[in-house]
């Protein structure tokens, strides 16, 4: 059986996935934002848990999508 994930675990596999979506062109907005709330919902978070977790670990995110060394 899978160990289940930290705290901060479950908050980086979110903040990936809502700046990979930042990132991407607008048409994507409403396939985002059903994904991300369910993502959400599983994971037990809300979104200003994961805005403040990127607000302290951007490059860590950033660094995790290919992003590294750009600004945001």
């Amino acid at each position: 059986m899978a160990k289940e994930k930290t705290r901060e675990e479950k908050l980086f596999s979110a903040a990936v996935l809502r700046r990979s979506f930042a990132l991407q062109d607008e048409q994507y907005r409403d396939g985002f934002k059903f994904v991300y709330e369910g993502v959400l919902r599983d994971l037990g978070l809300e979104d200003a848990d994961v805005e403040a977790f990127l607000g302290e670990h951007l490059a860590e995110v950033d660094a995790a999508i290919g992003r590294r060394g750009r600004k945001a």
